[in-house]
Parts: C-alpha cells; sequence; structure tokens
C-alpha cells in the first residue's frame, strides 16, 4: 500500500504559475514511477504528466508539454507538478498517481491520492 497526498492547488488567473505536492508514504517510494492526472468537470480523468523512479525520464501529454514540468525528490518522498503559463482549460482536479511507467508511454496508476483543485480564471 502507499498512501498520497496533494497540495498546492488553489485559484489563479491566466498566465500564473502554481506548483503542486504530492507526498508519498507507505511503499517505497523510490520504487515507484508517479504520475499526476487531472479530471475537469463532466469529463474523463486525464494523463498530465509522469516520471520514472529515478527522476530522469518524463512523459507529458501534449496539452501541458512546454509548461508544466514534474520532478521528483526521492530524499523526501515527494513528487511536484510546476504548472507554468496557465490556462482556463487548466481548471480541474489533479491527482497524484503511484503506478508503472511502460517504455512504450503508457502509465498505469495503482494508488491515488484524493486531489487538489486547481481553478485557472480569465
Amino acid at each position: 500500500q502507499v498512501q498520497l497526498v496533494e497540495s498546492g492547488g488553489g485559484l489563479v488567473q491566466a498566465g500564473d504559475s502554481l506548483r503542486l505536492s504530492c507526498a508519498a508514504s507507505g511503499r517505497t517510494f523510490s520504487a515507484s514511477d508517479m504520475g499526476w492526472f487531472r479530471q475537469a468537470p463532466e469529463k474523463e480523468r486525464e494523463f498530465v504528466a509522469s516520471t520514472r523512479r529515478s527522476g530522469s525520464i518524463t512523459y507529458y501529454a501534449d496539452s501541458v508539454k512546454g509548461r508544466f514540468t514534474i520532478s521528483r525528490d526521492n530524499a523526501k518522498n515527494t513528487v511536484y507538478l510546476q504548472m507554468n503559463s496557465l490556462k482556463p482549460d487548466d481548471t480541474a482536479v489533479y491527482y497524484c498517481a503511484a503506478g508503472r511507467q511502460s517504455y512504450g508511454g503508457t502509465y498505469y496508476p495503482d494508488y491515488w491520492g484524493q486531489g487538489t483543485q486547481v481553478t485557472v480564471s480569465s
């Protein structure tokens, strides 16, 4: 088992930045590939970004590439999502996940956090 707790969400204006954090406990954090997903109202949950165990390999959805950066600190058992140049379309509940990253690029979540709301006003 692994427990995930997100923080850092809030209400910002378009063009602003936010950094989300996800603190992990339980299963060895450094053994997990970590990911971020988001779910907007009346939409399905979608992949945002993921990072392999070492943090040296990352993947991004096309919609956030160049604006968002995922990183991790294995010493702190924490994964981050730096979000720059935010747009109203980025408004969603953001979820942290622990799981597995395939070499083909697909991320398979095994555990979820409770989510943190990000609202971007125009």
